[in-house]
């Protein structure tokens, strides 16, 4: 099985070469991008091949995704990107109803359209925001699925638990979607306060070799992206994870 880093958990270590190269010693095959990796898709495309690199998957923003397809477009093209993911919306911008979550979900349906268009895959990336039930009873993830119903689901599965949600709940309900998984662990209470309370893999609260076990039954999960939000330490967090993922190949 071959394993993505999302380029986000190291971004405050660069330089990318460097990243890159690391990455790689340590056994992953694949990458996932993010904004502050755009700038120069050329360059970065030939260090990647360089070093036997793929990026299957990318994460784009809300804003250049509805304003500047074309860009996205051109990047993805020379990253070789084939699922695009929208990864958030800011807390002014989340609507506080019902209502508003299907306005959204036909936002991303649009955007959708777009990317089906140009032959790639197209889904959101959950935080934690989606999982908590609105006053009026409705709980945001569910309604952009069930609304927008040809867009994927990259099933960020540490934000789901943060979020009060049930992962494995969820996988069974809505695995059909889930396109690409990030792997992110929780650590527990008290710990890890410097990197936000996250963990890596294998070693936090996160029950995965329950998930993984779920994931490989009712998902059509392709891609396992490695992701902590505030690592000390990218590298151990890095080789950590990619161990625990091995190990849990036979789950």
């Amino acid at each position: 099985m071959e394993y993505s880093f999302q380029l986000y958990s190291a971004r405050n270590f660069l330089p990318w070469d460097a990243v890159l190269e690391r990455v790689a010693e340590l056994g992953y095959k694949q990458l996932e991008g993010f904004g502050g990796v755009y700038e120069n898709p050329d360059q970065f495309r030939a260090k990647m091949d360089t070093l036997g690199l793929t990026m299957p998957t990318g994460h784009f923003s809300l804003d250049a995704l509805e304003n500047n397809f074309d860009l996205v477009s051109a990047q993805v093209e020379k990253l070789g990107v084939q699922k695009i993911y929208c990864p958030y919306l800011a807390e002014h911008e989340r609507p506080t109803d019902s209502a508003g979550w299907k306005n959204f979900a036909q936002r991303l349906a649009a955007v959708g359209a777009k990317a089906k268009a140009t032959g790639h895959g197209f889904g959101w990336h959950n935080h934690h925001f989606e999982f908590e039930t609105l006053a009026d009873g409705g709980v945001p993830q569910a309604i952009l699925l069930d609304e927008a119903p040809d867009i994927e689901w990259e099933a960020d599965i540490a934000w789901i638990l943060r979020g009060g949600g049930d992962p494995l709940d969820w996988i069974e309900q809505y695995g059909a979607r889930i396109t690409s998984v990030h792997v992110k662990d929780i650590a527990p209470t008290g710990q890890c306060e410097d990197e936000d309370g996250w963990a890596d893999v294998g070693h936090g609260i996160v029950a995965w070799k329950n998930i993984m076990r779920a994931l490989k039954q009712h998902s059509n999960t392709v891609y396992y992206v490695m992701e902590h939000d505030n690592p000390s330490n990218y590298e151990r967090f890095a080789q950590r994870s990619i161990e625990t993922m091995r190990k849990l190949e036979e789950v």
